[in-house]
């Protein structure tokens, strides 16, 4: 777990990172998710049913790499090969939309793209649960003639960018010649390879490569050496492929319990990770992978890199499938750990991500709402009081529309832009958010907050979210109100004064 002055070590050289080209060469794969209500079982055979509700298509392998990086704010290039089919187009427009530079994607008319196809069953309106993986795809080698087109076409980015990263999936196109190659012409340029490993049982291919980044499942095959206790087997594996194939380093990755560090002829570092809410591990390496080429290209050392790989892969498997983690949300979680304010008017991801670190931190998550149209005192007392309920207060504030619908045309008397930043000039408020609909229960769904706090005048009435909240554990708490204070009588003596 990083301590306060660490993380902010980490933050100050996460802030001044650049926008580093990096090279990532690998197999590219589309992603495809069609998510469904897992209701019953077939009467045909003991199988769930999946009633189909929606279908989502992401890049895979290299591709999600590159994605990665032009989240992280580097300017990713994209080397590998499609088919000549539609999912190519798909794939590079998903690629370019994200700022990844596909000119080197090679399209062939001997295979096709590889797509994965996962049908997830959601059970009981609640986590989502792959059911089934469809692959459709060609994994024999790539022929001569198309490894000395990528020779010819990788000589000159490998001068141009700061770090190369090779992205193997075994699926026919990283080759042993074809690794070699790119190793000796990246250490003939002064340029850093990182390799995250296919899970074969020989690393031959990748003899010479600077790191290389395997987890845990990838190392023990590769070692013949089983990791049950990593303070223990760590060393003695790492030291066994570094001197086996001439590597710089090894980064092992053993998912919850960190990272193990290891450079040639050095003692190895362990790195351990924060306890997460492990929802899914997809792309949790790719996350690893992107983040250590980020911070190397950028000059921050290995030892640093790591831990922000660590932070950034934890992030990861907190998401459900490859959701890029961008590096606002990497400055939010040392943010969080260091206890620095930021922006209190973040949009909802970002919220949402701010809220996630916060939770890792153990701090309790406050939630209330309302139009908060001209501030008094009241409402400064009401908020001093939620605050004191936890560590973090989110104010959820009706926006215009909605006043209009909730206190009639002539309503708002400030718009929403100045209400949101007079709240968010309060000390007890952390962040402010806006909501459209006519009560915040999809917010508070969102955030879910520890505590829910509303007025002592909702002793008697319904608390919009309350079962929800309750539900997951936490509490609702009605706040005290200074009496004789309100907007509507504020706004009624405006108007008296106006008349006079």
């Amino acid at each position: 777990m990083l301590s306060s002055s660490h993380a902010t070590d980490l933050l100050q050289q996460l802030e001044r990172c650049g926008s580093p080209e990096i090279l990532v060469v690998g197999d590219l794969i589309l992603d495809q998710y069609i998510f469904g209500d897992a209701e019953r079982l077939s009467p045909e055979a003991p199988v769930p049913v999946i009633r189909r509700r929606e279908e989502k298509i992401q890049v895979g392998g290299a591709a999600n790499v590159a994605v990665f990086l032009a989240a992280l704010g580097a300017r990713p290039i994209l080397a590998g090969v499609c088919g000549a089919d539609a999912q190519y187009d798909r794939l590079c427009e998903l690629c370019q939309r994200a700022g990844v530079d596909t000119s080197a994607v090679v399209s062939l008319v001997d295979r096709p793209t590889s797509c994965k196809t996962r049908i997830v069953g959601l059970a009981q309106h609640r986590h989502q649960q792959q059911m089934l993986r469809l692959d459709d795809e060609v994994t024999d080698p790539v022929s001569d003639a198309t490894v000395r087109h990528f020779e010819a076409m990788l000589v000159p980015l490998i001068a141009r960018v700061a770090v190369i990263c090779i992205e193997d999936y075994n699926k026919g196109l990283l080759d042993h010649r074809l690794c070699q190659f790119i190793i000796a012409e990246a250490r003939k340029t002064g340029k850093v390879v990182l390799v995250d490993p296919a899970l074969i049982k020989d690393y031959s291919r990748y003899r010479g490569a600077h790191a290389i980044t395997p987890n845990r499942t990838e190392a023990e095959l590769a070692s013949g050496l089983k990791i049950d206790t990593p303070d223990r087997e760590a060393p003695l594996l790492s030291t066994q492929l570094i001197h086996s194939h001439q590597f710089d380093s090894c980064i092992l990755t053993l998912d919850r319990q960190g990272m193990y560090v290891q450079h040639k002829n050095q003692p190895g570092t362990y790195h351990p990770t924060r306890p997460r809410q492990v929802y899914d591990v997809t792309g949790a390496g790719d996350m690893v992978l992107a983040m250590l080429a980020m911070a190397v290209a950028n000059g921050i050392s290995w030892e640093h890199a790591v831990d922000l790989g660590n932070v950034a892969g934890g992030l990861e498997v907190e998401r459900f499938g490859c959701v890029p983690i961008d590096r606002s949300e990497i400055v939010g979680e040392l943010q969080a750990i260091i206890g620095l304010d930021h922006d209190k008017t973040p949009p909802l991801d970002k919220l949402l991500a701010m809220v996630a670190a916060a939770r890792r931190s153990d701090k309790k998550i406050v939630f209330t709402n309302g139009v908060f149209d001209v501030l008094h005192a009241g409402h400064v007392s009401y908020l001093k009081f939620a605050r004191q309920q936890g560590d973090m207060l989110i104010v959820g504030v009706n926006s215009d529309a909605s006043v209009q619908a909730l206190k009639g045309l002539n309503r708002p008397i400030n718009p929403l832009e100045d209400r949101l930043a007079v709240l968010a000039g309060l000390e007890a408020v952390s962040y402010v958010i806006s909501f459209s609909d006519a009560t915040p229960e999809s917010l508070i769904k969102a955030i879910t907050p520890d505590v829910l706090v509303k007025g002592a005048d909702y002793a008697d009435k319904p608390v919009v979210g309350r079962q929800w909240v309750q539900d997951h554990g936490g509490r609702v708490v009605l706040a005290p109100f200074l009496p004789g204070r309100s907007s509507s009588a504020t706004i009624k003596r405006a108007a008296g004064l106006t008349a006079q």
